[in-house]
């Protein structure tokens, strides 16, 4: 298998590390707007870039602008590429995906197209949801005989395999599906130091969550509504999480039956007064605003001026500890009693660090679109169109993480 990776920033970088020590790959083209990136992000694998050898010879470095559908298309060709591998954020979704789709590509990513409110009623209903534009591009995806797998990450990603794994061998009937996301991780030195794309972080946190109910649909609330607090296992131990917007809840209903599906992650009240600032001031757009410069004025937006005043997520590894925790709670029936399960997948900072140098949140992202891409090479997953990982197999993929060394686990009760 031939890869175009676009993004080498954090989880793009953990990819490399984790895919270099995997016989399945052939090659792997690591591309980036900012080519020192793409660069070291090779030249860091050493004796892992080639199977039993040094240099790096399975991987190679690739200057691309991700906003540039032809151009992407053209790198997807010239490469001979057989998967573009998204690891950007949200905004680059449509150019690639549409760019896969030119190439005759098949297509993985692990955040899906942006959402739009409702104009009028944004804390009701929704206007255009996650995804919605990768999904009505599905019919040209099945003529051409490639598949779009969307939301591969680990949230959506992982989670969504655990929901569907529930709903094939743990239950005979679901009422909810929670995914619930929590950590214990601290950062030395920073007081406000995100672990994952500011940019990202803001999206999705500030946009109003979804939540979907089988007789109602999809709808939507206040961002940061339904506060609970839930018990993480491995001595994360109870963290109180909110709704956010997230895929799952737009992906899990359109595979697996539930009545209920929800999104919930453990922010804290500190980090989410600093979130609710940013937005009174303004500084979540990503309109461009002008601003004065030493050559002229210069359009820039307040988000990216965020993103640029803080430090890498992927630099933040030397300093964080904790654990962080990924994992979907699911309550229904089994042999006519109740239920309750909480599948989870657990990093510690201190193991990831030591075994790849990535930070936990970023490998725990990292890891699974590279399971996935073993799978597709190997024929244990398959299919066309545009497809969510609940409509894949489950025991494969969780199989397979084992096997990576990053075992999964199951707990009875809420």
């Amino acid at each position: 298998m031939r890869v175009l990776l676009v993004g080498a920033g954090g989880v793009g970088t953990a990819v490399t590390r984790i895919a270099a020590r995997r016989g399945f790959l052939t090659h792997m083209v690591v591309a980036d707007y900012d080519p020192a990136r793409a660069e070291a992000a090779v030249a860091s694998l050493g004796e892992w870039g080639e199977r039993g050898g040094r240099g790096g010879g399975r991987f190679s470095a690739l200057r691309l602008d991700a906003s540039d559908r032809e151009a992407v298309g053209r790198a997807l060709t010239e490469q001979d590429c057989d998967v573009l591998l998204n690891a950007t954020d949200p905004r680059f979704v449509m150019p690639l995906f549409r760019a896969a789709l030119d190439a005759g590509a098949h297509y993985v990513d692990m955040a899906m197209s942006l959402s739009v409110p409702h104009p009028e009623r944004p804390y009701e209903e929704c206007g255009v949801k996650l995804g919605d534009e990768q999904f009505e591009l599905a019919g040209e995806w099945e003529r051409a005989g490639r598949l779009a797998l969307v939301g591969m990450g680990v949230e959506p990603g992982l989670s969504d395999v655990f929901a569907r794994y529930a709903a094939d061998e743990l239950f005979d009937g679901i009422e909810e599906i929670g995914v619930r996301d929590g950590a214990n991780l601290t950062v030395e030195g920073y007081g406000f130091a995100p672990s994952f794309s500011i940019w990202t972080t803001i999206e999705e946190c500030l946009n109003p969550p979804v939540i979907y109910e089988e007789d109602r649909g999809w709808f939507t609330s206040a961002p940061f509504s339904e506060p609970e607090v839930f018990d993480f296992p491995e001595g994360i131990g109870p963290v109180e999480c909110v709704n956010v917007e997230h895929e799952e809840v737009l992906l899990i209903p359109r595979w697996v039956e539930a009545r209920r599906v929800t999104f919930k992650y453990g922010l804290g009240d500190d980090f989410i007064a600093k979130l609710k600032t940013l937005h009174e001031l303004g500084l979540d757009s990503t309109a461009e605003v002008t601003v004065p410069g030493a050559d002229g004025p210069v359009r820039v937006s307040p988000r990216d001026v965020v993103a640029a005043c803080l430090p890498d997520p992927a630099s933040l590894g030397d300093r964080m500890t904790g654990k962080t925790c990924a994992g979907t709670w699911v309550r229904g029936t089994k042999d006519g009693a109740p239920r309750e399960v909480y599948l989870y997948h657990v990093v510690d900072n201190r193991w990831s660090m030591r075994e790849y140098g990535s930070q936990a949140v970023v490998w725990q992202t990292a890891i699974n679109p590279v399971v996935a891409l073993e799978l597709l090479s190997t024929g244990a997953w398959r299919g066309t169109g545009v497809l969510g990982p609940e409509a894949f197999p489950p025991r494969p993929f969780l199989d397979l993480l084992t096997e990576y060394g990053s075992p999964w686990g199951l707990r009875e009760g809420a």
